[in-house]
């Protein structure tokens, strides 16, 4: 079907509680709409909100034609989808042609179905900036979710325009809440891990604990680690793998492989752990579960808080054995190099490490520039 051109005008339409104005266009597809603007106002003065004037009309209708000559008018596009249609289709695109991790795509679909049991019944067409900002009000959560539900339905709206032609990404348009993110890390001093690995419930929890605190390796690497990865004459420990209980194995966070130096004391660890009768071969995991597969992550981390607990120690995460090697390896190692070794994709992520580093040098540095040769010499103290 031939495009139609753009055009429309507005009319005033007498009643009897009052003169109304109208505005009427037709876009390209021939449809055409008729749009109530609101009571005509002809008194002195700016017209109350709601009201218009002949100018004021025209002025709306200006702009809807101007967006329709764009292809960013709301409705000027018949999709014949749905958000759940749209949803399924961004989750299909982020597993399949994006090759997204299976964890990444699991995190997805989780915030994704809430998306869907809210909004999925409106065509994408009928959704408006200001209605997900009237959603964005109900939902109750933290402002760092809340943001991320805008996030993930913004790249289900972006995705949409591709393909069912949408003219505009209403979630543009919506203010994303702000959120504090922290920059205060906490961490085992190499004290504390020890503590820690001394209070651990078996040998293998305890090469666990030190390994994640002097390596930095992730938990779901930790996991994953089998017996050739492990490079004793070389010192170093390559990490190919990572396993997720929703995604089974798959790649590291960063999707690259890299190498970490094997310090002594985790050297010595792994190599007790090797001594063991059973899961010892190139293919087996290091740190197994009972009959040789993943452990369960979950009692793994009820493990680690039995073992704080008995050895008195803070409460900090698992997670924070990682943070403990970052904080460690920044005050001896330039901080690409801790980039690296911790599988960082963004060096700023590195960056928040950099505050633990020891600053004497730095102090002592000041403390030439502020030196007095001669105190006595010094101007005496004005008195005021």
């Amino acid at each position: 079907m031939r495009a139609q051109p753009i055009s429309g005008h507005v009319f005033r339409v007498e009643r009897t509680r009052g003169a109304v104005w109208y505005a009427k266009y037709r876009l390209p597809d021939g449809r055409q709409v008729q749009k109530k603007l609101g009571p005509a106002w002809s008194g002195r003065g700016r017209p109350p909100a709601g009201h218009f004037t002949k100018r004021s009309a025209q002025a709306w209708l200006d702009d809807v034609l101007a967006q329709a000559r764009r292809g960013e008018l709301q409705g000027m596009v018949a999709t014949g989808a749905t958000v759940a249609d749209a949803a399924a289709e961004w989750l299909r695109w982020a597993e399949h042609d994006r090759a997204c991790k299976p964890s990444t795509v699991t995190d997805y679909r989780h915030t994704a179905n809430k998306i869907v049991r809210d909004l999925g019944d409106y065509r994408l067409e009928d959704v408006t900036p200001e209605l997900l900002e009237r959603w964005k009000t109900t939902l109750e959560a933290s402002n760092r979710t809340i943001a991320k539900y805008l996030v993930i339905l913004h790249g289900i709206f972006r995705r949409a325009m591709k393909v069912w032609g949408l003219p505009r990404n209403p979630a543009a348009d919506v203010e994303r809440p702000r959120f504090r993110v922290s920059d205060d890390i906490q961490a085992f001093s190499p004290v504390e891990v020890h503590a820690l690995v001394r209070a651990a419930g078996s040998e293998q929890d305890a090469g666990l604990y030190l390994t994640a605190a002097f390596t930095g390796l992730r938990l779901g690497e930790l996991l994953a680690l089998q017996w050739r990865d492990v490079d004793f004459a070389g010192d170093v420990i390559r990490v190919r793998r990572s396993y997720n209980v929703h995604g089974g194995v798959g790649t590291p966070k960063s999707g690259k492989v890299r190498s970490v130096p094997m310090v002594p004391d985790v050297a010595t660890a792994l190599a007790r752990l090797g001594e063991r009768e059973m899961f010892t071969a190139d293919d087996d995991l290091v740190f197994a579960g009972e009959v040789g597969g993943f452990q369960d992550a979950t009692t793994l981390r009820e493990r680690y808080r039995a073992a704080l607990k008995r050895a008195e120690l803070r409460r900090l995460r698992f997670h924070d054995l990682r943070h403990t090697f970052g904080t460690l390896a920044v005050r001896r190692a330039e901080v690409p190099a801790v980039q690296a070794w911790m599988g960082h994709a963004d060096i700023q992520t590195t960056m928040r490490y950099v505050h633990h580093r020891d600053r004497g040098d730095e102090a002592r540095l000041l403390a030439e520039a502020f030196r007095v040769d001669d105190p006595s010499s010094a101007p005496a103290r004005v008195r005021s």
